[in-house]
């Protein structure tokens, strides 16, 4: 049995009642069988993100071990940046969080973040990039999502949270990021458009359980957004997570009805390296 931890970075309001809550998922060849607190009293599916964090971990721990064991160590590292110079999909309530917690910020680092935000949609101007971007025809089909993909990959524009070649924001990244695992030589994630970048196979992504609830509630064909659009996208005041409320309990059920959904619909499982996935 595993007990997710808590979650220091996005903490739910411990002043209120939990009630302890037990499933099973079916992971790689095996089992997990977990049981976390959630809230008793109401939340929303943003504010459920901490627990979502810690299946994450788990359900990841458990795939690096089977992945291990078969001869496929993770060759990722601190320092090493690559994937994130890719097109980073974020789910709204991922999105919705991350700018609450820039909110929170100290008026100087908010100032030193909008910067790079905003240097890297200029440089994303200055390739073409960014105009694609705008136009919502390039997520209409898969293969426009992927050439979008690779071009912006090929423009070299790092996350703006990245810094020194490490991610800034790694206690609270996205999912997105999290299942991105590489099991090949680093070197070849310096382009994966080309380089055949192995990466470990995810039974289910519990991203993709997010964006289909983002499909859902917006009513588009994806139910994402480019990590670089996160503070404009902000600061159109939306609050995605409360349109799915009510006890932790429930909330978390519906998330877990639409993860069964993507696990019963990826036929083999998904491989978290190549480009990220966001379909």
């Amino acid at each position: 049995m595993t007990t997710l931890p808590e979650n220091p970075y996005l903490p739910e309001d411990m002043s209120s009642p939990m009630v302890e809550v037990h499933f099973e998922l079916r992971v790689g060849v095996g089992t997990l069988k977990a049981k976390v607190d959630v809230p008793a009293g109401q939340t929303t599916m943003t504010g459920l993100l901490p627990i979502l964090q810690n299946l994450e971990t788990a359900v990841i721990d458990k795939v690096v071990h089977e992945a291990t064991a078969s001869g496929h160590s993770i060759s990722c590292r601190a320092g090493c940046g690559a994937c994130c110079r890719q097109l980073v999909p974020v789910s709204i309530f991922e999105a919705e969080a991350l700018f609450q917690w820039f909110s929170d910020l100290q008026e100087e680092q908010r100032e030193m973040i909008e910067q790079r935000f905003h240097q890297a949609l200029l440089a994303l101007r200055e390739n073409g990039i960014l105009q694609r971007l705008l136009d919502e025809e390039w997520s209409k089909d898969e293969e426009s999502v992927t050439r979008l993909a690779i071009d912006y990959f090929h423009a070299r524009v790092a996350c703006p949270f990245l810094q020194n070649e490490n991610c800034s924001i790694h206690p609270i990244r996205p999912l997105s990021c999290r299942e991105y695992l590489v099991t090949g030589p680093p070197a070849l994630c310096d382009d994966p458009s080309i380089h055949d970048v192995r990466g470990v196979k995810f039974p289910f992504t519990l991203s993709r359980a997010l964006y289909r609830l983002g499909q859902e509630l917006e009513h588009d064909n994806r139910g994402w957004i480019p990590m670089v659009f996160l503070l404009a996208w902000g600061k159109s005041g939306l609050h995605p997570g409360e349109h799915f409320t009510g006890t932790g309990q429930e909330v978390l059920r519906i998330f877990m009805e639409h993860l069964a959904t993507m696990a019963s619909t990826d036929k083999g499982g998904k491989t978290s390296a190549g480009l990220m996935q966001a379909t």
